[in-house]
């Protein structure tokens, strides 16, 4: 038994955010209230039961992060990350699920695979699911056994990494998705349309001479696969947005009824194409930063609600690969163990969001998409005890990392917001006092 006594209790579901205190039994929270800890240690101590005691006085108490979009490298390319390392960055960031993504080598395209990543997430100390890939190969040219891949515990389908080009197989997967009712996430880039991908085509990449990806690339993918939601009625997830007129869409398409969710991840948040110049390849990432015109639109999404999900598509690579020329290098950052602290520093102390609105983007929401808002995503009696605890004024400088790699911009950077303490199915798997 452990009572969490005396923090600010935050549940996105409720609304609530307020001290009280939290009891859990079982790996299961079985009461929250205000001044219940003195009542229930007596209790227990009347029946003679073991209690542990945690005092949050001071600290935020929400659920457990859901990231929906990791990359664990796990299998094929585990000297950027594996299983393991990367549920240690996971839970040292506050997290206690993620969603892998399927772009392993081999993919997640077949049973074995699933099998296996799901097997070694299970020897960490958080929940790692894992989607499988719509298409064999990720080649987008023929569907995987979606309902054979889902029986086998897919948690739901997408390529991320390769937009899918062909609308007509785009909709056969649709169709076929609300028939299993699993989501499905796109990678929104049109490879026809970009010339050097990484770097937004704007002024940063006339700078550098530097053909860069344009904001269309993303607009016209994200344009129909919303169409194609909203004459399927498929749940879709619009992955890692950038651009301001995508956002634009994604509402319109909400308006006329589409089940369209789109994420944002923490750097597209908080940076624009100019950070190349002063970071080069920790900034290149696909899709690339927009300019500060697009990053206010994502911000105004976040603020209404337009942009339902906060993840962080942590995208781990080694120093080596991350050296090389512009042109040559890899796209992606980390983003696990700082995507809390920028939320909080970036979007709560800037005024754009509350507290309750940043953890319903980066635990309640998250779990909806993914059929888990059961028992995951918020915080009261019936939940399970999967909760991060933090102090959202202490202040941080990015340095080192649980995660193999830290190819990451924001090193160096004092942000507000430490994870004390991620606990897991009612077990402490981080804790950093």
């Amino acid at each position: 038994m452990l009572i969490i006594k005396g923090g600010r209790v935050i549940d996105p579901k409720s609304g609530t955010d307020a001290v009280m205190d939290v009891l859990v039994k079982d790996g299961t929270i079985a009461e929250v209230s205000a001044g219940g800890a003195e009542p229930w240690l007596a209790e227990a101590g009347n029946r003679g039961e073991e209690i542990s005691v945690l005092d949050a006085s001071g600290l935020a108490v929400a659920p457990g992060l859901i990231d929906v979009h990791v990359h664990f490298r796990d299998p094929g390319f585990t000297y950027k990350e594996d299983i393991q390392t990367g549920a240690r960055a996971a839970a040292a960031g506050g997290f206690t699920t993620v969603i892998c993504m399927a772009n392993t080598k081999p993919p997640v395209d077949n049973v074995e695979t699933l099998e296996y990543v799901l097997s070694e997430g299970k020897k960490t100390g958080i929940h790692v699911l894992t989607a499988a890939n719509i298409t064999v190969g990720m080649k987008g040219e023929q569907l995987t056994d979606m309902e054979l891949l889902k029986a086998h515990g897919a948690a739901g389908f997408t390529d991320d990494g390769m937009p899918l080009k062909n609308a007509a197989l785009v909709k056969q997967a649709m169709e076929e998705a609300v028939r299993l009712n699993v989501p499905l996430s796109f990678h929104e880039e049109d490879p026809s349309l970009i010339a050097n991908n990484g770097i937004n085509q704007g002024a940063v990449s006339a700078q550098l001479g530097i053909g860069g990806s344009p904001a269309a690339a993303e607009d016209v993918l994200v344009a129909r696969d919303c169409m194609l939601a909203l004459h399927t009625g498929a749940v879709i997830d619009i992955q890692h947005i950038s651009s301001g007129n995508s956002v634009r869409m994604v509402e319109l398409a909400k308006q006329m009824g589409a089940h369209v969710m789109a994420e944002v991840t923490p750097h597209h948040f908080t940076l624009d194409e100019t950070a190349v110049l002063t970071h080069g390849s920790l900034a290149k990432m696909n899709p690339p930063l927009r300019t500060a015109a697009d990053r206010q639109e994502i911000l105004r999404g976040l603020r209404e609600g337009v942009i339902d999900i906060i993840a962080t598509d942590h995208a781990p690579h080694s120093a080596e690969e991350k050296s090389r020329p512009l042109t040559q290098t890899h796209s992606g950052i980390i983003g696990l163990e700082t995507a809390l602290s920028l939320g909080v520093t970036h979007l709560v102390r800037a005024g754009h969001l509350s507290m309750v609105q940043l953890l319903e983007k980066m635990s309640l929401n998250p779990a909806i998409l993914y059929h888990l808002e059961g028992t995951k995503g918020w915080l009261g009696a019936g939940a399970d005890a999967d909760l991060v605890i933090f102090d959202p004024e202490a202040s941080w400088t990015v340095e080192h990392f649980q995660s193999k790699s830290s190819n990451s911009p924001f090193i160096g950077e004092t942000l507000h917001g430490v994870v004390r303490y991620t606990i897991c199915g009612g077990k402490i798997v981080w804790e950093n006092r």
